[in-house]
């Protein structure tokens, strides 16, 4: 049998119970994988039933162990009635993987208020009332770890500028989290991913591509892998992380610092690791 090629030691997440929402897809779905392979009992969240059910039996024949809910995370009675259901299914919730979102490409003059507004609540409302209703409901009396999605928003994000305001947004919740919630001890930190190769950059046109790329040039002269990414985000889950709380964790192949070069050498210097057994659902 066929398992994820984690890094870290197996059973490392043995009778805890970790929610991934965005679970059905790109590094939602990588970081299930790897979870559930160091023993975790997963939580899949997401919007659409067909991908989460897919994710699910990649885990059970993998011997792991998942249940799955379709919520959009933007709707706040849906939320709190799926963390009150994982508590009635699996008694705790140990760890949360803030992760769903979405955006699409579009210059600001031609950006509906509509779109914004929908992309903003994707990437920052809706994570922000998925961790509120985990910690209230159990983390505030136990304790645990929350690792939210955010961007590298340094310089901007052209034409997907809504994307890259909620992105800062969840960046400053990511630290108020951590400083409020420290009292309960619960670790609150956020993950950067650069250009990752994953399901969703697979969706744009070669015209978005092109835009998506263009401006994030990074040392290392190629894309990250889902793999590479979920390293980070299970070690800010990890016992490992114990010292971490708001904290901004980049994997973005060293993207600041190219800004001050111009020829960046031969490509093929930085193997990629890829420890998923099977990439193609995305």
């Amino acid at each position: 049998m066929q398992r994820y090629d984690s890094i870290f030691k197996p059973g490392l997440f043995d009778g805890q119970v970790m929610i991934v929402t965005g679970g059905g897809s790109g590094i939602g779905r990588c970081v299930a994988l790897e979870l559930a392979a160091l023993g975790a009992t997963l939580v899949l969240v997401g919007r659409t039933i067909d991908k989460l059910e897919t994710v699910a039996k990649e885990i059970t024949d993998l011997g792991g162990s998942v249940s799955y809910h379709a919520c959009d995370i933007r709707d706040e009675e849906g939320v709190i009635a799926v963390v009150r259901a994982v508590l009635e299914q699996h008694g705790r919730i140990d760890g949360l993987f803030n992760n769903a979102g979405g955006q699409f490409l579009a210059p600001l003059r031609d950006m509906k208020l509509k779109g914004f507004e929908t992309v903003v609540r994707s990437n920052l409302t809706g994570g922000f009332i998925v961790m509120r209703e985990v910690y209230v409901q159990w983390m505030e009396q136990h304790g645990g770890s929350i690792v939210n999605m955010a961007g590298d928003v340094g310089g901007g994000w052209p034409y997907v500028a809504h994307s890259g305001a909620a992105r800062a947004g969840m960046i400053n919740l990511t630290h108020s989290a951590a400083a409020e919630w420290a009292r309960s001890g619960v670790r609150v930190n956020a993950i950067v991913p650069g250009i990752i190769d994953t399901s969703g950059h697979w969706s744009y046109t070669p015209e978005e591509k092109a835009i998506n790329t263009g401006g994030h040039r990074c040392l290392m002269q190629r894309l990250g892998s889902v793999s590479e990414t979920s390293s980070a985000i299970v070690f800010l889950l990890s016992p490992g992380a114990a010292f971490m709380t708001g904290t901004t964790v980049h994997v973005d192949g060293g993207a600041p610092y190219t800004r001050a070069l111009g020829d960046l050498g031969p490509k093929g210097k930085f193997p990629v690791y890829d420890g998923l057994h099977e990439r193609t659902p995305g």
